[in-house]
């Protein structure tokens, strides 16, 4: 009997965690495979450990922070980098942004402030659905950009989740209406990240390799003017697409705008709390736009949350208990691949060859480049996390050759194209935890989306 149990145990421990032995197995036959020419032994191990954290990433066998552990222990043990080397390229000021904005969303959210955003929606956007829609993807695509498509939505999740409970309570009635609307705000969020450095980590991850490769140094208004023409296009195509995609029975919702009404009349006018949130968040936002090109955009992130502690708007407990840590050490993680690809050289070999073998295709270099930058980062955006996608592909891209800005923008923008999986983004895992999308909606949906973007993003590079 005791036999039994120990072997039964073991039969679901492994099945549980086949992907964690499966990459552990395709990891060691890379490692065993000759280094290959042109590459050092360095870059080859560099190589073993993104396949391996590739596998890891996108099917999760193991909690999120212990693949960030692996990730250190690995360039340690394959004498990539000295214990202190690998720690610091942990630690940036993109890993201090990430954190902060992740404490950030926490404080903001916890004022509750959703039902009086949904009205403040409203009476721009009138009680016509598609307009409802427009709002919601314009206002979701411009405080993405400035607060992160996690925290917008969020944010605005449970202001769609209030408009359609308002208009009927039975979810069977609102087959259309609720992929509509909250395919609006998730994919609304995911495209406005590109539209500051603030809006995304793999902005600043970008912004990071471009200061550290000596290549330029990018302000904050100086993104927003690259980014914000084609966020600006986007945004009444996207609205076109979901509506065609997921057109709907109710044209207006009357009942649902009244019933909002009432609720945040009950609640009475906005408190001193929710003034002083607002306030302070304005103020970062300020700092981001002044004063992240001295002390970086990080470090006013971090101001913002010892402002938020400081006047009592937000508890260390909370932010401890809330704030997702393992998405900050997996971030560090994959800031610290793509920094060895770039150093080992992993990177530049990796350009090559794939330059090399796609010219077999077509002998156009400007249209490789670009093909890499953008249908490769789309592709594996929907795979890995964004930032996942560009710390390891931006080194690759910006040492194709070409213009190393047009090429890095175009890298970080595709890196915004999630729009195919559930686990494409945190924008598309948070509208899924509501249980009234469904699997197949995204692919529905999706693929329109990804071919907009694609094509808005190639006309802006060439013309803008």
């Amino acid at each position: 009997m005791q036999n039994t149990k120990i072997l039964n145990s073991a039969i679901f421990w492994l099945s549980q965690k086949r992907w964690l032995i499966i990459a552990t197995i395709v990891g060691a036959l890379f490692y065993l495979m000759p280094t290959p020419e042109g590459l050092t032994a360095e870059g080859h191990y560099i190589l073993v450990i993104v396949v391996i954290a590739i596998f890891l990433i996108i099917f999760e066998p193991i909690p999120l922070p212990a693949i960030a552990f692996i990730v250190l222990i690995l360039e340690v043990l394959f004498s990539i980098a000295s214990p202190n080397e690998a720690a610091k390229s942990f630690f940036s000021d993109a890993v201090f942004f990430i954190m902060g904005s992740l404490m950030l969303a926490v404080a903001i959210i916890s004022q509750g402030l959703d039902k009086r955003l949904a009205l403040g929606i409203i009476r721009l956007t009138g009680n016509k659905t598609w307009k409802i829609v427009f709002g919601f993807i314009g206002i979701s695509a411009i405080l993405s950009s400035f607060i992160g498509e996690h925290t917008v939505t969020a944010m605005m999740l449970p202001v769609g989740l209030t408009l359609l409970r308002f208009t009927n309570a039975d979810p069977k009635q609102l087959k259309r209406l609720t992929p509509l609307l909250l395919f609006s705000i998730a994919y609304g969020s995911a495209m406005g990240s590109i539209g500051t450095p603030s809006g995304g980590g793999r902005n600043v991850i970008m912004l990071d390799y471009w200061r550290e490769f000596g290549i330029a140094n990018i302000t904050y208004l100086k993104w927003m003017s690259y980014a914000y023409p084609m966020l600006l296009i986007e945004i009444p195509l996207a609205t076109a697409i979901l509506w065609f995609t997921f057109r709907p029975k109710h044209k207006l919702m009357d009942t649902a705008i009244r019933k909002l009404k009432l609720e945040v009349a009950k609640s009475g006018k906005m408190t001193g709390r929710e003034m002083s949130a607002i306030f302070i968040f304005i103020l970062v936002f300020l700092g981001w736009v002044f004063l992240s090109p001295k002390i970086g955009l990080g470090v006013v992130a971090l101001i913002g949350v010892v402002l938020y502690l400081v006047f009592g708007l937000i508890h260390w407990d909370d932010l401890n208990r809330n704030t997702n840590w393992g998405v900050i050490l997996l971030f560090g993680a994959a800031i610290s691949m793509g920094l060895q690809m770039k150093d080992t050289g992993a990177a530049l070999w990796i350009a090559e060859n794939a330059i090399s073998t796609l010219e077999r295709i077509t002998p156009n270099i400007d249209i490789l480049r670009w093909f890499i930058s953008v249908f490769l980062t789309g592709i594996l955006t929907n795979l890995l996390s964004n930032a996942a996608t560009v710390a390891v592909i931006g080194p690759i891209v910006l040492n194709m050759g070409g213009d190393p800005i047009i090429i890095g923008f175009s890298t970080a923008i595709a890196s915004a194209f999630a729009y195919l999986t559930v686990v494409a983004s945190p924008t598309c895992m948070i509208i899924h935890s509501s249980g009234l999308v469904k699997s197949k909606d995204y692919m529905r949906a999706g693929w329109k989306m990804f071919l907009m973007s694609a094509t808005v993003l190639f006309f802006i590079s060439k013309i803008w």
